[in-house]
């Protein structure tokens, strides 16, 4: 999991007005991207039809775990950045929950694609599991294997022998409970294996759908939808495939510029972490007919003639998202 917890101890100390540029930056997008997710969630719990949809499920269903693991991602950055210091057994859960739900995001997007790919070839014939009322089963089974991973690695390493979890104050960082090399080839391992399968996922599903899009519409549009679609889908893969490479990324800095730590450190976490995040809500939701209307109507007061349109957009949106 990249975040801010590895920081040197005295990295802050010293840089007060680095600091506050740091957290100038992070709580303003992060404000701003908490206002994108609670209108879209709203949207979604006063529209029935949205919730009678498995694509539309599975994207809230992203867009609470992406606001988890930015909060929980941020809490952390705000503790280092002010050397706060708190029991180890209240340090676990905010680095569990972050590294679950950081783990989680690659899995959702694999299920998404999965979820096109059957509404598209088997339309009357949808396995019963990917159907509205049942689709939660699939989301508890990605949160599931999201968790098994962190709790796997935190059992591998063994804690500071000087450090007393219900007692003893530590800064919240992932070395107090992540330092053995086990855990790090571990870790490395389920990175490499979680993208190397959402990769394939994401490649072929896509790849079938657009071939399947041309054969059966000789819609122009559409098909330049789901084009585009295929190449966000790839650039916000890419930039967690970039967060699962943060050593090589530092190296790389170190060599090309003279950064500090701490500033490579925040560098990675702001574009590998926040920024695809950030993009979650841009590429699933703005580019959505059905969404749109209502963000629209919502942020400047459209009028309420877009509420007829919405069930018609949604079947549309079948094939052309």
């Amino acid at each position: 999991m990249l975040n801010l917890t590895d920081l040197p101890v005295n990295a802050t100390l010293h840089k007060s007005p680095s600091v506050i540029i740091k957290v100038c930056v992070v709580i303003p997008f992060f404000c701003v991207f908490l206002c994108c997710i609670v209108v879209m969630l709203h949207i979604f719990a006063s529209h029935r039809q949205f919730l009678e949809t498995s694509r539309y499920i599975l994207f809230a269903s992203m867009l609470i775990n992406d606001t988890l693991q930015l909060m929980f991602s941020v809490l952390l950055f705000l503790l280092v950045m002010g050397q706060v210091k708190f029991a180890l057994g209240l340090c676990f859960p905010l680095l569990f929950m972050s590294a679950a739900t950081f783990q989680n995001t690659p899995l959702i997007l694999a299920t998404m694609s999965l979820e096109r790919y059957v509404a598209i070839f088997y339309p009357l014939q949808r396995p019963a599991a990917w159907r509205s009322d049942h689709i939660w089963i699939i989301i508890l089974s990605l949160w599931l294997i999201s968790c098994s991973f962190p709790i796997i690695e935190y059992s591998m390493g063994k804690r500071y022998p000087e450090v007393n979890a219900f007692s003893a104050p530590v800064i919240c960082k992932s070395a107090i409970v992540n330092s053995s090399p086990v855990q790090t080839l571990f870790k490395a391992a389920v990175n490499v294996l979680c993208f190397a399968v959402v990769a394939v996922i994401i490649l072929f599903t896509y790849v079938r759908i657009l071939l399947e899009t041309r054969k059966m519409r000789q819609d122009k549009v559409s098909v330049s939808k789901a084009m585009h679609t295929v190449l966000l889908h790839g650039f916000q893969l890419l930039l967690c495939v970039l967060a699962f490479t943060s050593p090589i990324t530092e190296a790389l800095i170190v060599l090309r510029a003279d950064w500090l730590p701490e500033d490579i450190t925040f560098f990675n976490f702001f574009c590998f972490i926040l920024i695809p995040r950030f993009l979650s809500p841009l590429i699933y939701g703005f580019r959505d007919q059905s969404l749109r209307s209502y963000i629209g109507k919502t942020f400047l007061c459209c009028p309420n003639k877009v509420k007829s349109k919405v069930k018609v957009q949604v079947q549309d949106n079948l094939f052309s998202f």
